[in-house]
């Protein structure tokens, strides 16, 4: 803000104009504003030539609004600057604006102990060890008295593993793992194996800085400079000592509208459409938090680095927002949570298809991974660990005995075991179907939402999930217990209505006794 300030200060040409028969010194056109802003704001490389000029004018407008500029009467406070002959000038006032501080925190810094010094009262000298020479003669002497007639045997030296062979390990442990934990018998319902790229899942586990998020080899996909600092902004509101941002208000507003404007113009969400089912798959398991932050931990390996690296700044932007009690409220009607989970849950999960459930999927889904980030976007260490003693153990040199068939240190291979159609038609549609089943109740169960956005819910779920809304509904009669029809009441029956028309009176003759 205050660098812009400076350089459009600096930049844009002063001269006389004259307007209505009168005449102005150093002031300029509105549209001689923009073209200037524009021209400075491209190449300035925490902008770039990626800045547009209506961009530009909603910049002037903010100008105009805090008082960076003034119109020639001396007007300003609305965002009413357009692209014409309109005559500005630059008030006397200093538009800078001041930096927020950093409130002073009375803690004594801890001091962290170094690990190379030596701690007090202990010997840096070395332990002289005495080396033993031992010859196959005297090793042969001591293993035979210690386990018995040691059998003869030889040494299988392996062939070296490429890069290729490793990454085709790390992508088959990796999906079998995640197999597993959805507790499926194939990942073929909900995933394409062959679009499952093995490069991006190594680069993804090492290619990470301190703070664990994914470092790209290509920087031409890393994210704007200026979206950093918007997000930088936000997330640490407002002990931002290394950021230079003003503090007019609404300004965060306008930041958090920037991120979302950004962030809602991408053609295809972060967690791509190839992994929507596979995503989907796991809110089956919410219930079972562990289960669920493992199978988030695994499918979120699958992506390509760049939509990792976005999710990862994005989402824990997203976590700080929403726990900051001294960021103002972003709306006025919407909580700061609801409204960061509704801004940004279709750019992180939707489907091609653009279901309207996909908005209730995304937002549970969503709501969980801000709940419980730092360990769904970190590498699962135990899964780490297994492949890369996999990955060693194939490369070691083994020892085969004579007699033996095989590697004895390798465990025995297992086989499939053959199943009938039947039984795998029922475990292909029982495994993709819970999820969707779980969703369908809860929808049922809400009594938040009114009944008729209720019906409206799940005649959607019925058009897109036929099989499963069946299964819940089997016929109408269950479908009405959801929605009982009130009784209506007859109005009461008035009592002259109930009288005959009115007659006229007759005259009658009466007897007297």
């Amino acid at each position: 803000w205050n660098e812009i300030i400076e350089l459009f200060r600096a930049g844009m040409p002063l001269r006389k104009h004259r307007c209505r028969f009168k005449s102005y010194e150093r002031c300029f056109k509105a549209s001689e504003a923009v073209d200037c802003l524009h021209d400075l704001l491209g190449s300035n490389q925490n902008f770039g030539p990626e800045v547009t000029r209506d961009q530009t004018v909603k910049l002037l407008k903010k100008f105009l609004k805090n008082h960076v500029i003034e119109d020639i009467k001396g007007r300003w406070g609305k965002e009413d600057f357009e692209d014409d002959g309109h005559l500005y000038r630059f008030p006397p006032s200093s538009p800078l604006k001041s930096y927020p501080k950093k409130p002073s925190c009375g803690k004594e810094v801890i001091k962290f102990p170094d690990w190379n010094e030596p701690r007090a009262g202990t010997s840096q000298e070395h332990i002289p060890v005495k080396s033993i020479t031992m010859n196959s003669e005297m090793w042969y002497k001591r293993h035979s008295i210690a386990i018995g007639e040691v059998p003869a045997c030889k040494l299988v030296f392996r062939r070296e593993l490429t890069q290729t062979n490793i990454e085709e390990i790390w992508k088959s442990m990796t999906l079998s793992r995640l197999q597993k934990v959805l507790g499926l018998d194939s990942l073929d319902e909900v995933l394409d194996i062959k679009l499952v790229n093995s490069k991006h899942i190594v680069q993804n586990v090492y290619n990470v800085n301190k703070q664990g998020i994914v470092t790209l080899e290509d920087k031409s996909k890393e994210l704007p400079h200026w979206i950093l600092s918007a997000m930088k902004c936000l997330a640490n509101w407002p002990s931002c000592s290394d950021l230079k941002q003003p503090t007019y208000s609404g300004f965060e507003r306008d930041v958090f509208k920037t991120i979302v404007d950004y962030f809602g113009q991408m053609k295809e969400p972060l967690l791509t459409f190839h992994f929507f089912d596979i995503f989907v798959s796991v809110l089956g398991l919410l219930q079972k938090p562990s289960k669920a932050v493992e199978a988030l931990q695994i499918s979120c390996l699958l992506l390509p680095p760049e939509n990792r690296k976005r999710l990862q700044l994005l989402v824990r932007m997203m976590a700080r927002i929403s726990l900051n009690q001294d960021l103002p409220p972003l709306s006025e009607s919407v909580r700061t949570r609801t409204l960061i989970v509704q801004a940004f849950s279709r750019c992180i999960l939707c489907s091609k298809d653009e279901i309207d459930l996909d908005e209730l999927l995304a937002t549970k889904l969503v709501s969980f991974l801000m709940d419980n980030y730092q360990e769904i976007l970190s590498v699962p260490s135990a899964l780490k660990s297994s492949i890369e003693d996999h990955v060693v153990h194939l490369q070691r040199v083994q020892i085969k005995y004579v007699g033996a068939d095989g590697d004895a240190t390798l465990p025995p291979p297992s086989f499939c075991q053959q199943i009938s159609t039947d039984e795998f038609e029922y475990q292909r549609a029982t495994g993709s179907q819970e999820p969707l089943a779980a969703l369908l109740e809860e929808i049922v169960m809400n009594k938040e939402i009114s009944v008729k956005d209720k019906k409206k819910k799940l005649k959607q779920f019925q058009k897109s999930y036929p099989e499963v809304y069946r299964a819940r509904f089997p016929t109408p009669e269950t479908e009405a217990m959801l929605f009982p029809e009130k009784t209506k009441q007859k109005p009461p029956i008035l009592m002259w209505a109930l009288k005959k028309p009115f007659q006229p009176f007759h005259r009658t003759r009466s007897f007297r006794m």
